[in-house]
């Protein structure tokens, strides 16, 4: 098998500290968690930025800014940006696209629309034919994120149409209130519908994380951890940081006898060319 890409999801954009109080949230802590993932065994960082204001998600580019500088500084990490924005506020489509002129290696790629919470997460038409676009001409490889198997339809219909290239990486987010379930059955659903050459993650949302972290893990993929998609280390204990639940997996990795991808490692796995 080949080794193990542990991407660390540092942030996202709506929990705030009266429910994570110890999510990062300004650029410098942002940039601090990250390297301190990376000194535990990440390669790749998922990166949203907020405004250190209000605590809310932002696509401020200058955000952006403070946080990918410094990292490409200190750091050989494998960085994917966010383009999500803030689900349910859907950004216009040039707001939300704007970290890809900073050139990460990696970004994601929301294939689809779904309810999330009391909102709509909107990824229409035309903005996944835009975001593509934008990402080809960059040369930013999408990190196509599949909250249910309609998405994987669409990633595999718009490379059919040439505007996707293989090979395709995917990121399973299993465990959303509205999207699949995280359970293993789900997860293989999703598995047998994506192209062999294909490469891919797994995320599971809140105390679903660590068990799709293991189905990952024994299926030869990548795993996803971070206080985006969950902020517990165990049943009551709160991660304290990031570093923490990157530090959990790749023990049990290492235990399982899978050994842990380097960041250059990853970038050969998933194809990339380092910035």
């Amino acid at each position: 098998m080949d080794k193990v890409i542990i991407t660390a999801a540092i942030t996202g954009s709506r929990m705030m500290r009266d429910i994570a109080p110890y999510i990062p949230i300004t650029p410098g802590e942002i940039t601090q968690s990250a390297i301190e993932c990376w000194e535990a065994g990440a390669a790749v960082v998922h990166i949203h930025v907020r405004d250190p204001e209000t605590g809310l998600g932002s696509q401020d580019l200058d955000l952006f800014r403070q946080v990918v500088e410094p990292l490409r500084e200190k750091t050989d990490l494998v960085i994917c940006l966010t383009t999500s924005g803030i689900p349910g506020r859907n950004l216009p489509i040039d707001e939300r696209l704007a970290p890809l002129t900073l050139k990460p290696e990696l970004a994601s790629f929301d294939a689809g629309s779904i309810n999330l919470g009391s909102g709509v997460f909107s990824n229409p038409p035309e903005f996944l034919d835009e975001a593509a676009r934008r990402m080809k001409e960059e040369g930013v490889k999408p990190e196509i994120e599949a909250f249910d198997l309609g998405m994987i339809m669409t990633a595999l219909r718009m490379r059919d149409e040439g505007k996707l290239e293989d090979p395709l990486h995917f990121q399973f987010v299993l465990g959303t209130p509205s999207g699949a379930p995280a359970t293993p059955k789900s997860f293989l659903h999703f598995y047998e519908h994506i192209p062999e050459n294909a490469t891919w993650s797994n995320i599971g949302i809140g105390w679903r994380q660590l068990h799709m972290a293991m189905m990952a893990l024994i299926m030869g993929g990548h795993i996803r951890v971070g206080m985006e998609d969950n902020i517990y280390l165990r049943h009551g204990v709160m991660a304290k940081t990031n570093a923490e639940l990157v530090e959990r997996v790749v023990r049990i990795c290492r235990e399982y006898g899978r050994e842990i991808a380097t960041p250059d490692e990853a970038r050969t796995i998933l194809g990339l060319r380092k910035r």
